[in-house]
């Protein structure tokens, strides 16, 4: 199987060289796509592969380089990993066929599609990287690859601010990744995972908690955990629009495969109670502070990069709960909670994905972002409004779909620590499964006013009523993605099933003979006495209703008159200004969270000049204060500023001076190193 990995990583090289071969725009976007959706599909079965395998698949080249050695491993974890993010890649890459040609200035196509294979090439190293060092080297690539994918359209000031913020916040975060390694690397005298695997029992628990906290602070900075995320506002909406469905979809993932290598693999799965607790407190509030700022925008792209912190904090709950489970002993609780957290993991990568796609779609078809800008797009972009509204319901967490399954799992593991034995803990978790049931009624409110507003009513824009449905490359990306949102959703059993092989080798017990129950028809959460769910017989309810529905409207409704008329409207014609706007919406609910939303609200009125008594316009803006960077990385900034300013007096110009500086560097070194 290890020349299957060499055809992925082969195929990523042709789709970086194929289109610097060809001229034409539409030639280079195929060349390059055809061979990223190639790799990708090798990838999907070398995922499964690993998946089945009752060993894992390792090699090694040994490199010249002190340190570093090609070394790839793919066991279960991996294996899951490089599915989730092939799967994404491969609707994406046919997606990107019909789009990537029509993105309107930046960078090339050449440079486009050879950035895009480079980008996915690297994220399938990370998660298959059996080095530290090697790590480390494909991590910052992919940093620095997806960073350029930002920058697309650098002739816009504002798209390059967004790249800089980003590659800002991923070098912090890489600085706090290498601090994790050296810890491990101090112990082990190699960066060979093997090594750090064994050093579990050796480290200090001082060097322990520290490994942990940089592990979590620089693997958290990519995932997008409060307070962490704010670079995802700016750099997704201004990638162009697969590529924020990568990085949404698999990129910030690559995270949480880090995170359970670094807690589960390296350390060994043993941590004192108060790791899981701080670990599920980041993703309580991650959750709910991501759909509460997701709501009060109205630029499509935004919206979805903070549901992205959202869901990565329902992960992190499943993780948490199940951390908290192992420390107290309770391994099949423990398994069921990092089971929820990588079911959520895949569920979001696929929805995600989709929803960007779909938000690129209307990108394509309208060019802009804005929601107030949409209206009546169903009738005009059917395809795309169906689509789109499986990911919304998917991510509302919604049956049939996939995202209902996970967050059932993640809420049934929060339900279960009646079992453990501390009290705060006891009530932490129900509060923290409040916290997400909160979560979820605002993501469907968000998602209800996301369709409803874009594709429902009347257009509210020139744009709106001249889109188009977008072209078939197109519709099949994002078609393929929705098949597997409602697959993931009825066969949830069979990814339970293989879930399983990932969590066990890491908690010490396989659960899928208990999670799985009826025949393989119905899940349980450890015990069947507490709750159960059949995800099949539940969407063959829905069908049979909704053909009931139908049934009972086509029998009676050919027995009533139909008439035609137009919409009353208190004598007056209707308009599109009159349609409830994404801001009426969400004006109850800015209201009732106004202590954290701290809105400002401007109100312009411009009167008729024969009297003052009637308006001729007016103009309503409302702002939400930008908390986290008000109040954290301004002064943040403010103070290397500062500093900056303090130390530019040893920049005089002087070529003397400066050789001077170097003398002196080279004698402190020298003497140090004696």
């Amino acid at each position: 199987m290890l020349n299957f990995l060499w055809f992925v990583l082969g195929c990523y090289a042709l789709g970086i060289l194929s289109p610097l071969c060809v001229r034409r725009p539409q030639a280079q976007a195929l060349a390059a796509h055809l061979f990223a959706a190639a790799a990708a599909g090798i990838g999907v079965g070398l995922g499964i592969w690993g998946l089945l395998s009752t060993k894992p698949l390792a090699a090694a080249i040994e490199s010249s380089l002190p340190l570093l050695t090609f070394a790839i491993r793919l066991d279960p974890l991996a294996s899951f990993f490089l599915l989730t993010i092939s799967l994404v890649a491969l609707a994406v890459s046919i997606y990107a066929i019909g789009y990537v040609p029509h993105i309107r200035g930046g960078a090339s196509g050449k440079a486009l599609g050879a950035l895009y294979n480079a980008f996915l090439a690297s994220m399938t190293l990370v998660v298959l990287a059996d080095n530290g060092f090697l790590f480390l080297i494909v991590w910052e690539l992919m940093s620095l690859l997806s960073y350029f994918l930002v920058v697309t359209e650098h002739e816009k000031a504002d798209v390059r601010y967004a790249g800089l913020f980003y590659l800002i916040m991923a070098h912090v975060g890489t600085a706090f990744i290498l601090l994790a390694f050296l810890i491990f690397f101090q112990q082990a005298g190699s960066f060979s995972f093997d090594a750090f695997r064994r050093v579990e029992t050796s480290l200090p628990d001082g060097m322990k908690t520290l490994a942990f906290a940089t592990a979590l602070i620089g693997f958290g900075a990519k995932a997008g955990i409060v307070p962490l995320h704010v670079w995802l506002p700016y750099a997704h909406p201004a990638a162009p629009s697969h590529v924020s469905a990568l990085m949404s979809g698999v990129m910030i993932k690559t995270a949480i495969y880090a995170l359970i290598r670094v807690w589960f693999d390296f350390l060994g799965g043993q941590f004192p109670w108060w790791w899981g607790f701080a670990v599920l407190v980041i993703g309580a509030v991650s959750a709910l502070l991501g759909v509460m700022y997701a709501l009060m925008e109205h630029d499509l792209k935004s919206l979805l990069a903070y549901h992205s912190v959202e869901n990565i904090g329902i992960i992190l709950l499943g993780i948490g709960a199940g951390m908290i489970f192992q420390t107290y002993g309770l391994k099949e609780l423990a398994a069921l909670g990092v089971l929820a957290g990588l079911y959520h993991t895949v569920n979001h990568a696929i929805f995600k994905a989709l929803l960007f796609l779909g938000a690129g779609a209307l990108l394509y078809a309208t060019h802009t972002r804005n929601l107030e800008d949409y209206g009546g797009l169903l009738r005009r972009m059917p395809w795309t409004g169906l689509c789109f509204l499986i990911g919304a319901v998917s991510i509302s967490a919604l049956p049939p779909t996939n995202g209902f399954v996970s967050e059932w799992l993640v809420f049934q593991s929060l339900f279960l620590s009646f079992q453990i034995p501390t009290v705060l803990l006891k009530l932490v978790l129900p509060l923290a499964a409040a916290m997400l049931a909160l979560t979820g009624v605002l993501a469907l409110a968000c998602f209800a006013k996301a369709f409803g507003i874009a594709f429902l009513a009347l257009p509210r824009s020139p744009q709106a009523r001249r889109a188009q449905e977008v072209p078939v490359s197109m519709r099949l990306g994002m078609g393929a993605l929705a098949a597997v949102c409602v697959l993931l959703g009825i066969g949830a059993m069979v990814v339970v099933l293989l879930l399983d092989r990932v969590v066990a080798p890491f908690v010490g017990t396989a659960i899928s003979g208990k999670v799985v129950t009826l025949d393989g028809w119905a899940l349980a959460p450890v015990n069947v006495e507490f709750s159960s769910l059949s995800p099949p017989a539940l969407a063959l309810g829905l069908i049979v209703l909704s053909l009931l529905g139908l049934a009972l409207v086509a029998a009676f409704g050919g027995l009533t008159q139909k008439r035609y008329s137009r919409t009353w409207g208190c004598g007056i014609n209707l308009t599109p200004r009159m349609e409830y706007t994404a801001t009426g919406f969400v004006q109850p609910i800015k209201r009732v969270f106004s202590a954290i939303y701290r809105p400002t609200v401007k109100l312009e009125t411009e009167m008729l000049e024969e009297s003052r008594y009637f308006a001729k316009r007016r103009r309503f803006e409302f702002h939400i204060e930008p908390v986290f960077q008000k109040y954290l990385y301004d002064p943040i900034v403010a103070l290397f500023s500062r500093c900056a300013d303090r130390l530019r007096v040893i920049q005089a110009g002087s070529l003397h001076l400066y050789l001077t500086y170097i003398f002196v560097t080279l004698v402190v070194l020298l003497l140090l190193a004696v």
